[in-house]
């Protein structure tokens, strides 16, 4: 009799040589040590990068991902390591599902969060549904986060590495997706690890940089994206105070984001002014002290909920929630208003908090991660 088959490090019963993963490969050195790392422990890898945008405006462009170069990356490490690699082309599903919407959302005045958006809409649904298609047992990616098995099933934690932590970026993924996802860096202590590992496997990209900006916005300028997407959107008109008083000009609303206080060009004033809120139609910056800027009360839409109860099922929810991915959780009281949407209520107040923004919930203690939503204006 065949004796049961102890589980193997990506939780099947069976030898990694018969186990089947993809590994979504960005090029960077995070996605090349999960590959590299599955392929030394014997499993059968396939490695998959996305194309997402033209590659003669992204070749020249350093610190951000999925350029044409980092593509390139991806295939030497392949090779290195002996596994097939593809690439796809999601040009224009990234560009209908991503790019459009950062555009329409920046230009209503809200501050959008397209990584976010990315890995809902492109790589945890097509990409995923791409690597079933090729009859893989799961799908790996690099992010720092972790998954764990709980009495309900599959779990999302925060990485071992608070420095290095995506789950702000990662609460969208839904109870289904987590089944099929591993992410096998998320228990390292520190990105020195990950790098010490891809000298090891003597990856050719050990020493490449992180990428910080996002991927189709370069050096960060997101204005001048939005007004190659949307010609004439950067109109100037007037900023305002919170009376209506006109204070100065401003040469466009996309130039502008919640809390700003350095640019305005409105100097010689007593007290420090920031901007408060933003008026696209009225082509209007609204500026005020910084008591202006604190919330307490946050409506949230849009809600993956990671929960082990239904959301609707009780009246409340006393949960810590980040309304921004640099600040830390802060204690809230969630009010369920429908199984999507709630009412969030802050224990101490906010500043900057703007719509477009995305709600994480998280344990008031321990690792674990309660899903999240979108920040509307209600």
């Amino acid at each position: 009799m065949p004796r049961d088959l102890a589980l193997n490090s990506l939780g099947f019963a069976k030898p990694p040589s018969q186990t089947r993963v993809v590994v979504a490969m960005s090029g960077g050195v995070d996605s090349s040590v999960v590959a590299a790392m599955l392929a030394e422990e014997g499993y059968d890898v396939v490695g998959v990068t996305l194309q997402l945008y033209d590659h003669g405006a992204a070749l020249a462009k350093k610190g951000a991902c999925c350029a044409g170069r980092d593509i390139h990356d991806a295939r030497r490490v392949a090779e290195t390591m002996g596994f097939p690699h593809y690439v796809l082309d999601y040009e224009n599903t990234f560009r209908e599902a991503v790019i459009e919407e950062f555009a329409d959302a920046y230009l209503s005045g809200a501050t959008p969060v397209p990584c976010i958006r990315c890995n809902e809409r492109v790589k945890f649904k097509d990409l995923l549904a791409t690597a079933r298609d090729l009859e893989a047992d799961c799908m790996a990616t690099g992010h720092y986060i972790q998954r764990k098995v709980g009495a309900a099933g599959a779990e999302l934690h925060q990485a071992a590495d608070p420095a290095r932590d995506q789950s702000y970026f990662l609460f969208s993924t839904t109870p289904e997706q987590l089944d099929y996802l591993r992410f096998p860096l998320g228990h390292l202590a520190s990105k020195a690890e990950t790098r010490a590992l891809a000298v090891k496997y003597g990856l050719p990209v050990a020493d490449k940089p992180d990428s910080q900006d996002i991927c189709f916005v370069p050096n960060g300028d997101y204005a001048a994206v939005i007004e190659k997407l949307r010609p004439g959107a950067a109109d100037p008109g007037q900023i305002v105070d919170m009376d209506g008083t006109v204070l100065g000009e401003h040469r466009g609303v996309i130039h502008y984001t919640i809390g700003q206080r350095k640019g305005l060009g409105i100097g010689g004033l007593e007290d420090p002014l920031y901007v408060v809120r933003l008026d696209p139609a009225a082509r209007q910056v609204i500026v005020g002290p910084k008591a202006a800027l604190s919330t307490r009360i946050i409506p949230v839409r849009e809600i993956n909920w990671l929960g082990d109860e239904a959301f609707d099922s009780r009246p409340e929810w006393h949960l810590h929630v980040k309304v921004r991915s640099t600040r830390p959780p802060r204690a809230a009281i969630l009010r369920p208003t429908g199984p999507t949407t709630t009412e969030v209520e802050l224990l101490a107040p906010e500043d900057g908090v703007s719509a477009g923004q995305a709600c994480v919930f998280y344990a008031p203690e321990g690792p674990r991660i309660y899903g999240g939503g979108w920040i509307w204006k209600g």
